[in-house]
């Protein structure tokens, strides 16, 4: 695959190196002095507030000038919500030509990006969201999006990463509004709870769209069994979806602000990513 194509070149002709820790989330401090930070020059890139089921959520996107009916992608944040991080991504993606949208699906619970420490994200936040409030909000940000005029509802996709790339699994088996999806790096498999009733591979036969996983052979959080499970279940289901494995990558390769990043593979995985939305009809 050409790296300098799809996501090389691109990147160094349309980001700078950030120089500060202004915008990531405290639990991730100090920031890599390699983060990426990628210009608004083209885009609109700004807060919005989605209306839900029940209020409304905080959410960050990024898409072209002027663009309408634009290939769409809801970017699920990590367990540090929509801080500096993943409002990049979605300037990324929104240089490629997509609507970008990275809802905030912490806020009823709490402000994750103010807290320092991993313990308290989960205890506090994280394990009292329901994976169906999760799910129910990404229909909202979809259908925002597309009664805004700035999506096209034939063309839209999710991508998630590690606690999103999780909820993208289920949101493939969700609904078949979207037509693919991307996750990285998301746990395939876990005791269940009341809030969380069904895991990836829970969910794997039943999958609506096709969904590439890309994984870390050295992630010590997703033990390599789990993904060949997730692979043979894929497989028997007959279905599309893959799973991709970096056998040098740990867990968030692709998070460049911190010291798990691995550039060669989070190159290859954010190209891979534009050639199966490519693929299956998104852009």
């Amino acid at each position: 695959m050409d790296l300098s194509h799809e996501f090389g070149l691109a990147q160094k002709e349309t980001m700078i190196m950030a120089t500060s820790a202004n915008g990531y989330a405290q639990a991730v401090q100090p920031i890599a002095p390699e983060a990426i930070h990628t210009d608004t020059e083209g885009l609109i890139a700004e807060e919005v507030r989605i209306p839900t089921s029940d209020g409304e959520i905080d959410a960050y996107y990024a898409a072209p000038e002027g663009g309408q009916s634009l290939p769409t992608v809801i970017v699920i944040h990590e367990i540090f919500s929509v801080h500096e991080h993943i409002k990049d991504v979605t300037r990324r993606l929104a240089k490629r030509g997509y609507l970008a949208i990275a809802p905030d699906f912490f806020g009823r619970q709490g402000d994750v990006t103010k807290l320092a420490d991993f313990q308290q994200i989960f205890s506090e936040v994280v394990s009292k969201v329901p994976d169906a409030q999760v799910l129910s909000d990404i229909d909202a940000a979809f259908d925002w999006a597309t009664q805004s005029g700035l999506a096209d509802p034939a063309r839209l996709a999710v991508t998630g990463f590690c606690w999103g790339g999780r909820i993208t699994w289920l949101y493939a088996a969700h609904t078949d509004r979207i037509q693919a999806g991307v996750a990285w790096y998301g746990k395939l498999s876990g005791q269940s709870d009341p809030l969380r009733p069904q895991s990836p591979l829970d969910v794997a036969a039943s999958l609506k769209t096709p969904v590439l996983g890309l994984y870390g052979g050295q992630d010590t959080g997703i033990p390599q069994d789990q993904v060949a499970a997730m692979q043979d279940a894929l497989k028997d289901a007959g279905s599309p979806s893959r799973i991709h494995v970096y056998p040098d990558a740990g867990h968030a390769f692709h998070a460049d602000y911190r010291p798990s990043f691995k550039p060669l593979e989070a190159e290859d995985g954010f190209a891979s990513m534009i050639d199966w939305f490519r693929t299956y009809g998104v852009s």
